[in-house]
């Protein structure tokens, strides 16, 4: 097994990959920006490297420093964790010409699946059920109108190297359409420096449903159950659950095995999650494959019993998956809330800054993911994610109620916080039904 690990990431999912790397006997070096010198996981890890200015892209996306932190270190193997360079196809690459080990799929995987026009059409010739929509990017209005038309609106503009909400505009007539295609394509060109654009039909209220693989290097490939993840906020993920509350044992074994197929036509190797849109008659279709671990990733863990961060490294060293599809047994319901730091009542705006004082709820069946303490300083430079507050039941009511008084307990100080917009979520007869849909807050809550 590695001896030393290096984690090119900050916050909770650092502190996540340390606990495991703990566990496992390996030692651990963090990277840190000048921002985050007392964040959490510099302190928890084995050995902290600054690797520049608050920045991210002088810090936490500077291949060139986390590369020479890993060489100097003498680590044998980096864990990017989610966001910055986890689906970097070149990074990936940079650290297989170096003799590193990058803890997650392949380079030529990461940038087949990276692009979402490319990987809809490798989906396609592999079987997979896509939404309709463009073969390949769109290059000019000219053919930008004419695909709108033959699909029928209403249309999702979607860019290609996209992510996080970020290259998305959903267009309902033809009067919008080539205006929100220049402003998707800028979005993109500014966020990605790709603003290559494909469009899709919009499914209108669906859900959000995906599901959650592991491959090996020897062509093993298994799924371990869906997560709903349809409560949404501008294409922002708020809260997630597994399993489904809508999803049949028939529908979970027909995604379960489409998932599994659209891995093969790729080889895929090591955590992967493969996300797909359910329509209100059942039918569900290929979005998109994320090629690293999803921050969702512990209410799978909670009802399989499977540590997902051990499983990837194990992987990543050459082991073969120790269990087969027969020996995953989902058992319970699991419900997983991200707590922000932001204004909920400003439209969500980051609320950075001191948190004078903490109290993180506990008792039986409840997990914080988080990487905050009383007196941290919360920088104004990342993503607002604090915590991430997950609960495990024996059934989904049980679940519902642990989450809302673990709720109730979490107190933060200092700083706003999206917890009491968490417990509304969590009460809302929709929710509580299981028939919310991705349109569900924009619809009820006019923040």
């Amino acid at each position: 097994m590695f001896s030393k690990i290096l984690i090119a990431n900050r916050g909770e999912i650092a502190v996540r990959i340390i606990r495991t790397c703990r566990e496992m006997g390996i030692e651990t070096v963090a990277v840190y920006s000048e921002a985050d010198r007392d964040a959490l996981h510099t302190q928890m890890a084995d050995e902290a490297v600054c690797i520049g200015p608050a920045a991210p892209g002088e810090s936490y996306l500077n291949v060139q420093n986390i590369i020479s932190a890993t060489v100097l270190s003498g680590a044998e193997a980096i864990h990017p964790g989610f966001g910055f360079l986890s689906e970097n196809s070149k990074f990936a690459k940079i650290c297989e010409e170096c003799n590193i080990t990058f803890i997650g799929p392949g380079a030529e995987c990461i940038e087949n699946m990276g692009n979402k026009s490319n990987a809809r059409s490798i989906m396609s010739k592999a079987g997979v059920s896509i939404i309709p929509g463009s073969k390949k990017a769109i290059n000019s209005n000219e053919e930008l109108l004419e695909v709108a038309r033959n699909i029928g609106y209403p249309v999702m503009i979607k860019a290609s190297a996209g992510g996080g909400g970020r290259g998305i505009r959903i267009v309902r007539s033809e009067d919008d359409l080539i205006r929100s295609y220049e402003n998707a394509k800028a979005e993109a060109r500014i966020a990605f420096g790709d603003d290559t654009i494909y469009l899709e039909k919009f499914i209108e209220s669906p859900k959000h449903i995906e599901i959650q693989i592991l491959g090996d290097n020897f062509g093993n490939i298994v799924y371990l159950g869906e997560r709903d993840c349809s409560m949404q906020r501008r294409n922002q993920k708020l809260l997630e659950e597994a399993p489904g509350k809508v999803i049949t044992d028939e529908l979970r074994i027909s995604m379960g095995e489409m998932a599994v197929r659209a891995a093969k036509a790729v080889r895929y190797n090591n955590a992967g999650t493969v996300e797909f849109l359910l329509d209100k008659d059942g039918n569900y279709y290929f979005m998109e494959m994320n090629t690293r671990i999803q921050v969702e990733h512990p209410v799978t863990e909670m009802i399989t019993g499977i540590d997902l961060i051990k499983e990837q490294i194990k992987i990543a060293f050459g082991e073969k998956l120790s269990f087969s599809q027969q020996d995953i047994k989902i058992n319970g319901h699991s419900i997983e809330c991200r707590i922000n730091a932001e204004n909920v009542e400003r439209g969500f705006m980051p609320s950075p800054g001191k948190i004078t004082e903490l109290y993180v709820p506990g008792g039986p069946n409840v997990r914080v993911d988080s990487a905050v303490y009383s007196g941290y300083n919360i920088p104004p430079y990342y993503d607002s994610m604090i915590a991430k507050l997950i609960v495990y039941g024996k059934d989904r009511e049980e679940a519902i109620c642990r989450m809302r008084r673990a709720l109730g307990e979490f107190i933060i100080e200092g700083v706003n916080t999206n917890i009491d917009f968490q417990f509304e979520l969590i009460s809302s007869d929709e929710f509580i039904r299981g028939t919310y849909d991705t349109a569900f807050i924009e619809k009820n809550f006019k923040y």
